[in-house]
């Protein structure tokens, strides 16, 4: 397992124009093998932004690297018009490798009934 996370350091006043344009995008990602799941996760306020993160799974870094080079990577990363800067700098690509992991009896319950 592959996970990919890109952090957002979104300017207070454009949270919710950040928060629209990715619950209004397109984002293909069901389109690819080896696609697991997405999260975009809003996390601690500071003085001057909202850090969020985009978070997907995938059953191997070699299926992340093979949606980078798509052209479902292209149309889902389409240049989005804005009016305002909607976050400070550039996202943070942090990629990680599963080592080990478990999942409540629940959720491995609802895996396999799917």
């Amino acid at each position: 397992m592959f996970i990919a996370m890109n952090r957002f350091k979104v300017v207070k006043e454009a949270r919710e124009d950040f928060e629209q344009v990715w619950l209004g995008r397109d984002s293909h990602l069901g389109e690819m093998d080896g696609f697991v799941e997405f999260h975009l996760l809003r996390g601690p306020e500071a003085e001057d932004h909202v850090l969020y993160a985009s978070h997907t799974v995938w059953r191997s870094k070699a299926d992340f690297e093979a949606w980078t080079r798509s052209e479902q990577f292209r149309k889902a990363h389409g240049r989005v018009p804005s009016t305002k800067p909607l976050y400070l700098g550039h996202p943070q690509f942090e990629g990680f490798e599963a080592i080990t992991g478990s999942a409540s009896r629940s959720a491995a319950k609802s895996d396999a009934a799917e």
